[in-house]
């Protein structure tokens, strides 16, 4: 006779089934049962190393006729000249020199007037004496003036004039033109002049000193002989305004250390930086010559030197190019360094970038780059550089250093020195003049594969990652994709990026709260269906942005066409691999060996994935249950797929499988197949074959809910279902909580009509379940096991609240229907 409590437990009903008397909504059902819906879990696509370091690697959508090459020759010849011109495409007209007619002589001037000659050798132009210099200055002070007075200067107005005298054997420079003394007299006589003294160091200038005169004064005009001077003092003009004379004062100190500057320049070039040019002309041994560029870049650094206004730059240079035929990568790398330094532009510095990325092809000389720290130079080029007129040599500088990102060693550095918010900042650049413009830049596609794929590398590092949140770099590589999107390696590359990324919770949130992205992840998939590489990335990337974020399973979920489009994407994969295993055959393999997924499979697995996880919102999980598309490729995929072809794969499965199984409405195909689905037997293989917690706890789900409907509950015994259960009961029990309730509500919806415990379970499996269930009630041996306290803690909550009060509902079941016998005395012989 049973007892009262007995009584109460004989009364109450199966977990999960639903009464007649009152239909509980899918709103409580999935309230009862959120522990058991679990989102599924999976690895990152696998991206392969390139064997070689090339701007675009052998998946990449750009033929070889329309990309930049990755080999090519260089020389010395390949640069230009410092002192040339780049070519103008624009025809200039030739300039009309009409020389005046020179005016009629007085008797001071020299009578022999001449035309313009030819300019004669600048080395002698500039060759005036240290007594000459001295009078100019005189001049320029008022101690030498004019034979006669000059007119009254007009009141405070000073006009100032580009052109430039040179005077010196008798000829006069303007504008680049030499005249005859006379005929710059009368050249003189309508335009205030810039004086210039050109020495050997400098200039000497003053302005407006022979405004208002017809004629030069006769001992400057004779060369500055001494005797022509006037006989007497010449009372200097009232109209020259003290304040005029205060700021040329002022001008000659500051010329004087002009002077002094350029003569300390001059004596540093001589001491320092020449002998080291000529052991670089040596050109003895590479590593005599490495050693000169070190000491030579370190010279030109303490004279402050380097940067493009240095006066010897160009002799400097020459040296360098003519040093780049040697071959060498260890001493054309020091070369780079030097010639970056020098602020080289144009083709020098598309060449030199060309030069950095041909030494960086070889991942033997990444120590080279380690060493001669000239990264810093290659950001700098990107930092201060205008893009426009130097993307090609941008692309080749981005170029060496993404192959030097690709080096785990050089990010730290690489971080530190600022990479992460150059690149970003280059990106929005990209960004804005793309949306400016209307369309793509020119070469803009091939310098973002650089960008992108250097930006992948950077993001294996935490503070990487950090820096690109506090920047909002993901909205920004979303526009990207966005105003890219026909760039099928551009867009890859970003996936990259977000696929890594979304594996962090803080930067899966960041992305998720980016509505737009969605969207743009959907234009990609339809646009990209047959494209592996890329769409399994994004089917990824959603996958991860869904997992925990119930507001991103509801907006994926409401963009247009979103569920059409996973579907669409399952058909077209489903069929590849149902062709793959065709063409492959059956029994090809070993049996029992287990391999990785193929391409194909992956995809699969990560589009079930995605349906996994939206499938957890109260308001898409009903829709999908009821959608016979989707219950229909998930059992279609359990049909042909098991758990030796493709583990995860039905694991993915089933897990979908399950989070629908909860919601039990009118129209749910689930429902409607639940004997299809129960009689495919993976659940009970995969509960005691696959050993994998996951599977086990996928497959209970479903179990749980089929267990509902009591002529369903004789497929469980059948193959061994039960002691499939308590084997996965005594496996996961002890470090999975939730898992070891799920099976304990199993087995109690199974026993519901129990009359005797031996005949419901079997007599061994009874006596197994008694004493896994008593065992795992006594806390001491529950929770006993090495965990630290958080963890115990964590434990503690899941046994309590949802293991311990199951367990013992069907410990007193059984107890109650199990006949124990009593044991008998041994016979004595």
């Amino acid at each position: 006779m049973l007892s009262p409590n007995d009584k109460k437990l004989e009364k109450l009903d199966p977990f999960y089934q639903p009464s007649v008397s009152k239909q509980k909504t899918s709103a409580e059902i999935i309230s009862e049962a959120r522990n058991a819906l679990r989102t599924v879990r999976t690895q990152r696509p696998f991206t392969p190393r390139e064997d070689q370091r090339k701007l675009f690697g052998p998946t990449s959508s750009r033929t070889s006729e329309n990309r930049p090459p990755s080999s090519f020759s260089l020389h010395a010849s390949s640069f230009e000249s410092p002192d040339s011109r780049p070519i103008s495409g624009t025809r200039l007209s030739p300039l009309e020199l009409k020389p005046k007619a020179p005016a009629s002589p007085t008797t001071e001037e020299d009578p022999c007037l001449s035309f313009p000659k030819p300019p004669v050798d600048p080395a002698k132009i500039r060759r005036i004496s240290s007594a000459r210099a001295r009078m100019f200055r005189a001049a320029a002070q008022g101690a030498l003036l004019p034979d006669r007075a000059l007119p009254p200067a007009e009141p405070q107005k000073t006009v100032k004039s580009k052109e430039t005298v040179m005077m010196g054997d008798s000829m006069v420079k303007i504008n680049g033109i030499y005249l005859a003394e006379p005929n710059a007299i009368g050249h003189f006589q309508s335009h205030p002049l810039q004086l210039t003294y050109g020495g050997s160091f400098g200039e000497i200038k003053e302005q407006e000193l022979f405004k208002g005169t017809t004629s030069l004064p006769s001992h400057l005009r004779s060369g500055g002989d001494p005797g022509k001077r006037p006989a007497g003092p010449v009372p200097c003009p009232s109209s020259w305004d003290p304040s005029e004379l205060e700021a040329r004062a002022v001008s000659k100190a500051d010329l004087q250390e002009k002077d002094t500057e350029i003569e300390a320049d001059e004596v540093f070039w001589k001491t320092r930086i020449v002998p080291i040019l000529h052991e670089l002309e040596k050109e003895e041994n590479i590593e005599t010559l490495c050693d000169a560029c070190t000491e030579l870049h370190h010279a030109l650094e303490e004279g402050n030197l380097l940067g493009n206004k240095f006066k010897r730059r160009s002799i400097l240079l020459k040296t360098l190019y003519k040093l780049v035929d040697v071959g060498s990568d260890s001493l054309n790398l020091k070369l780079a360094k030097i010639i970056l330094a020098l602020k080289v532009s144009r083709k020098n510095l598309l060449n030199v970038c060309k030069l950095v990325f041909k030494i960086s092809r070889s991942e033997k000389n990444d120590s080279l780059f380690q060493n001669d720290s000239i990264l810093e130079s290659l950001l700098e080029v990107l930092r201060s550089e205008d893009l426009q007129t130097n993307v090609e040599a941008f692309l080749y500088c981005m170029g060496a250093i993404k192959f030097i990102s690709g080096n785990p060693g050089f990010l730290n550095e690489m971080i530190s020195k600022g990479a992460v918010e150059i690149l970003m900042t280059l990106i929005k650049h990209i960004n804005e003049n793309t949306k400016k413009c209307g369309a793509c830049l020119p070469n803009s596609g091939h310098l973002l594969v650089q960008i992108t794929a250097t930006v992948r590398n950077l993001v294996d590092s935490p503070l990487a990652r950090r820096n690109l949140l506090s920047i909002s770099a993901l909205p920004e590589l979303c526009t990207v994709m966005e105003q890219y999107v026909a760039d099928k390696d551009v867009c890859t590359n970003v996936a990259r990026i977000f696929s890594k990324l979304t594996s962090y919770h803080d930067c899966c949130v960041a992305l998720a709260s980016y509505s737009r992205c969605y969207a743009l992840f959907l234009k990609l998939i339809n646009k990209y269906q047959k494209k592996q590489d890329l769409v399994i990335r994004i089917v990824f990337i959603l996958g991860n942005l869904t997992a925990k974020n119930n507001q991103a399973r509801e907006q994926f979920s409401k963009e247009k066409g979103s569920i059409q489009t996973l579907l669409s994407l399952f058909r077209i994969f489903y069929q590849r691999d149902l062709n793959s295993k065709a063409w492959v055959g059956a029994g090809d393999e070993p049996p029992g060996l287990q391999r990785q997924p193929s391409e194909v499979e992956d995809v699969l697995i990560k589009l079930t994935r995605v349906l996994a996880n939206i499938a957890i919102h109260p308001g898409v999980g009903p829709a999908l249950a009821a959608h016979p598309h989707v219950v229909g490729l998930l059992v279609t995929t359990l049909e042909y797929k098991s758990i030796d072809d493709c583990e995860e794969l039905v694991i993915n499965a089933t897990a979908t499988i399950n989070n629908l199984s909860y919601y039990q409405v009118k129209n749910s195909i689930i429902q409607d197949k639940k004997l299809c689905i129960a009689k495919l037997h993976k659940f009970m293989i995969a509960l005691l074959d696959a050993k994998h917690q996951d599977v086990c706890f996928s497959a209970c789900g479903v179990l749980l809910n089929l267990t509902v409907d009591k002529d369903k509950c004789t497929i469980i015994k059948e193959g061994g279902g039960i002691k499939k259960l308590l084997d996965c009961l005594q496996d996961f029990g002890p470090t999975d909580w939730q898992l070891a309730c799920l099976v304990c509500k199993t087995l109690w919806n199974y026993s519901e009509n129990i009359t005797n415990a031996s005949s419901c379970f079997g007599h061994e499996d009874t006596n197994k379940l008694l004493a896994l269930l008593s065992s795992f009630l006594d806390e001491e041996q529950a929770l006993g096991g090495s965990f630290d306290q958080d963890l115990r803690n964590y434990h503690k909550l899941h046994w309590e609240t949802e293991f311990k009060p199951v367990a013992q509902q069907l410990l007193n079941r059984i107890q109650s229907h199990h006949t124990f016998l009593e044991p008998l005395p041994i016979p004595s012989f």
